[in-house]
């Protein structure tokens, strides 16, 4: 475990995310100036190994060509937000798009249950602060998912008793938002990533808003999660750390948690490594977290200095589930349970990631065809545009509407959009009908198109 005066922040929110990026660009890390002709360019091993610039950094899924003609072309980016200006190769993405990782968050929903039943409002804390670091392991991962296009859907009913429906919600710039219910919670999501490209690696800032209401309690929480830096995204193995607090606020109560996670450093030291406390609304500490977020996480009551309560123990509150061995995208069986077509809900929308060509060839293994598939659909998406333009039509979400509300947050304020409540009517419509003609799903083609399926003229 880390220090007290780590465990309670430091310097606090803002300087504890600054000081943790700059520490991490002095972590472990060998310079390939002159080795391969890239002026500056590093490579940052994670586990500290012992082989020499060069040869660590001929590691990873590029081969040398690739590498030369992928950097050739990125080093103009150097500095940049790269969300959505930036063509990328099918070779680095994973069959998935970003608004089904959003739903990866419920793998382990069974926590805010938990915290919702909960009649101590400080284990209601480690339950739901424990629920919002379940979902790191999977993001983990270093393939890219796919960018939606405008108006894509991503739609589960099967899991938990929760209905989850997220959409594409704007392109320029790339946001989506998400809604999640069952009968102990809601959880309302507006995703807006920023990233700044450094070149062979990128900062990934979450300017975004987590809401989730516990209905029994009768309580909202707040999340705010670190940022993230992919690393080595082209010479060297890519890995991912995310530096910084993650912090979760009770907006009826005042109590709040407070978890720092740990900067990856010299021979993989701190890496996953997560330790914090639960403050009441006063900002005292009364329990303590610890643990990884690629494993498990386990509290313990304290007093008012930090330290443990005898007479306690340290407990489990969460433990990653098993996982499917040599997965080649290092997929989850929830992950797989996302993208599956036998999972998919009766009268699937045909907006729903599931369907894009390019994602589905990706998951066969076809890469030829899922770039040409890629490429196909990114042109239709500007071809659209150019359409609603003409006509003088602003696109308008199908299952949220723009709140009127900006909120600050640490990388920026953000547009908040609302769930409403028109796919929850929808859904129940479909489930009290008493025929459903059975349709092929895989027979659905991808539609999320509002005006107009253009292709280039």
């Amino acid at each position: 475990m880390a220090s007290n005066d780590e465990k309670k922040g430091g310097g606090g929110f803002f300087s504890t995310i600054a000081s943790s990026l700059s520490n991490l660009g002095s972590a472990m890390h060998k310079s390939v100036n002159g080795l391969l002709g890239y002026e500056g360019l590093e490579v940052i091993d994670p586990e500290g190994g012992t082989e020499d610039a060069e040869e660590e950094a001929q590691r990873g899924r590029w081969k040398q060509e690739d590498r030369d003609g992928y950097w050739k072309m990125m080093q103009k980016y150097i500095g940049s937000d790269v969300t959505s200006m930036v063509t990328l190769p099918v070779l680095i993405f994973e069959p998935m798009t970003m608004i089904q990782k959003m739903a990866e968050l419920m793998e382990y929903s069974h926590l805010l249950d938990l915290a919702d039943e909960c009649e101590d409002p400080y284990m209601r804390l480690v339950y739901a602060s424990s629920w919002a670091i379940s979902v790191y392991y999977a993001y983990q991962r270093t393939w890219k998912p796919f960018n939606p296009i405008l108006g894509e859907t991503y739609e589960m009913v099967n899991h938990g008793g929760i209905t989850f429906i997220a959409e594409q919600v704007s392109h320029h710039p790339p946001m989506s938002a998400g809604h999640a219910e069952n009968e102990h919670f809601t959880y309302d999501v507006t995703s807006k990533l920023k990233t700044k490209f450094l070149g062979n690696s990128v900062d990934v800032y979450p300017v975004g808003r987590t809401r989730v209401t516990l209905k029994r309690a009768g309580v909202v929480l707040d999340l705010v999660p670190p940022p993230t830096k992919v690393n080595n995204l082209i010479f060297g193995r890519t890995w991912v750390d995310s530096p910084g607090e993650m912090i979760m606020t009770n907006l009826t109560t005042g109590d709040k948690v407070v978890l720092y996670f740990q900067p990856c450093g010299w021979f993989g030291a701190g890496r996953y490594e997560v330790d914090g406390y639960v403050y009441n609304a006063a900002e005292e500490p009364k329990i303590l977290m610890t643990g990884k977020w690629n494993q498990s996480m386990s509290y313990q009551p304290c007093d008012l200095e930090g330290e443990p309560l005898s007479g306690t123990e340290l407990k489990e509150v969460w433990r990653v589930a098993a996982v499917p061995e040599n997965d080649k995208f290092q997929y989850t069986y929830f992950a797989h349970k996302i993208n599956s077509f036998d999972t998919a809900p009766k009268k699937l929308l045909a907006s729903d990631s599931r369907l894009r060509p390019d994602r589905y060839a990706l998951e066969k293994g076809d890469l030829s065809k899922a770039g040409a598939e890629k490429s196909s659909l990114e042109e239709r998406q500007r071809a659209e545009k150019r359409n609603r333009e003409a006509k003088g039509h602003q696109f308008t979400p199908r299952w949220f509407d723009l709140s009127g509300e900006v909120t600050p947050t640490p990388w920026g304020e953000l547009e908040v959009y609302q769930y409403n409540g028109k796919y929850t009517e929808h859904r129940a419509s479909i489930d009290a009908a008493d025929i459903i003609n059975e349709v092929d799903v895989k027979s659905i083609e991808f539609n999320p198109w509002q005006y107009g399926n253009l292709a280039a003229e």
